[in-house]
């Protein structure tokens, strides 16, 4: 028997009777979530297309690389994979308790507020008004608005898991806890002390924000999405909830550490690089914990990866987490970083974290929830599959050819022979690369956005 094994996503509360499991919040985020993806989508191929034709849209000043690509990373961590994380949570959380959500209508005034937010960074971030950090380009009043949206999403998972039925608490609602809390504390980090703060400190603070908005936002509620799906997918029960425990406890210590590994070989510290060095690597030991129990859960159940489409984004997405939680432990070593610190490796490492990992995780709950939620069928199970090939092969020709890249880039940098002009002409064809792998990345996200959308309104007769 599967250790932890009564501690499972419960049988019986996946679809739930009609009037427990309402899923109208749920709904509200998802469907916004895809759509903008779809329209961001659109930005960060204009943004590929920009690095290889320079002078395209170079008269328009709304759509310079400056005011586009902020709005590009805003929308995508923003706009679509956290606020579909937090529909797919709204889904999880009141299944995995077996109570209704807390407050459907506290849930609707979220997605509400949610979309003005997102709305508003469209036309801010658009016009020129950025606060200028990283990953914190929203302007403060916007900024508020998302604590504030943040709260009573907090409110609305915490009063459901509150009045939960089931008194043990799977691994999923421990991760989505995590990520309500961690929040709490990283988002004002970056947005608002680093105002008080000058210099290095600014930096350093700007950066903690920067990689732990990775680490503690969107790993740990992408993780517990993870641990909800993949044995639902499979029908597997988890191999071991012990397993899953020693991950969340062990990333709760070790991720928040690490943010300074991208000022290694800058002006702070040598005990401070030190330290972000020694626990970046120490991050092999949640990584290694969640991987070994995902693929451990799959023994036996591999077969099922040709026919089962959500299984796939998820497998993938586990092997995509792997490969990053090396690389990054990697390269915050000095000797390495001192190669690919600042150079194209970097934006395919974050890439490959939120596309590859996380984004493939809330896809394959999308898929898999969708259907259920709207008591029908998936609108074209081929039209599935081929969005998760386009994406895939999409991402690997993204990713692989900016790591290469960007290890040629940073080995031409430190060669004081070489002008930095030829550095930037010398990766062209990289960039042409990038362009058309994010059209085949756009054409999965395209098919994806049409298949859910078309599956919720020309809904089909359900089949179980």
């Amino acid at each position: 028997m599967a250790q932890g094994s009564a501690v499972q996503p419960q049988k019986g509360t996946e679809s739930g009777a009609p009037p427990l499991h309402v899923d109208t919040t749920a709904k509200w985020f998802l469907l916004s979530s895809i759509s903008y993806f779809f329209i961001v989508g659109i930005i960060a191929l204009t943004i590929a297309a920009k690095f290889v034709w320079p002078e395209l849209l170079g008269t328009v000043p709304y759509f310079s690389y400056g005011r586009l690509r902020p709005l590009h990373v805003n929308g995508m961590l923003f706009g679509w994979l956290l606020a579909c994380d937090m529909g797919i949570s709204y889904y999880i959380v009141p299944r995995l308790c077996g109570v209704k959500l807390w407050s459907e209508k506290l849930g609707v005034a979220t997605a509400v507020l949610w979309n003005i937010i997102i709305l508003g960074a469209v036309v801010a971030l658009m016009g020129g008004y950025n606060h200028g950090f990283e990953y914190a380009e929203l302007p403060t009043p916007l900024e508020i608005l998302v604590v504030v949206a943040w709260v009573m999403y907090g409110v609305n998972i915490f009063g459901t898991i509150a009045t939960r039925k089931y008194t043990q608490m799977y691994v999923s609602i421990w991760y989505i806890m995590g990520t309500v809390l961690w929040t709490t504390f990283v988002y004002p980090t970056g947005n608002f002390a680093v105002d008080f703060t000058t210099g290095v400190n600014q930096a350093n603070l700007n950066w903690m924000f920067v990689h732990n908005a990775v680490g503690l936002i969107f790993t740990p509620i992408g993780l517990g999405i993870a641990y909800y799906f993949i044995p639902k997918s499979s029908n597997t029960p988890l191999f071991s909830h012990r397993l899953s425990m020693i991950g969340f406890w062990s990333l709760a210590f070790v991720y928040v550490w690490t943010g300074a590994h991208h000022m290694i070989h800058g002006p702070i510290s040598q005990w401070l690089q030190t330290i972000a060095i020694t626990f970046s690597v120490m991050l092999l030991i949640p990584v290694w914990a969640v991987v070994y129990n995902f693929f451990a859960t799959m023994k036996g159940q591999w077969h099922q990866l040709r026919e089962n489409v959500p299984l796939k984004f998820l497998m993938s997405g586990t092997v995509f987490y792997l490969l990053t939680c090396f690389q990054g432990p990697m390269h915050s070593l000095r000797s390495v970083n001192a190669i690919v610190s600042k150079t194209d490796w970097i934006p395919g490492h974050a890439h490959m974290a939120l596309l590859g990992c996380f984004s493939f995780f809330a896809i394959a709950a999308t898929y898999y929830i969708v259907p259920r939620m709207w008591n029908t069928r998936l609108h074209s199970d081929a039209l599935a599959n081929w969005s998760f090939w386009c994406m895939i092969l999409g991402g690997l020709g993204f990713f692989t050819t900016l790591w290469l890249g960007g290890f040629w880039q940073g080995w031409q940098w430190n060669n004081p022979a070489i002008p930095f002009i030829d550095t930037v002409k010398a990766l062209k064809p990289v960039w042409l690369v990038r362009f058309f792998s994010g059209t085949l990345i756009f054409s999965g996200i395209v098919m994806f956005a049409y298949n859910v959308m078309a599956t919720v309104i020309g809904r089909r007769e359900y089949a179980q």
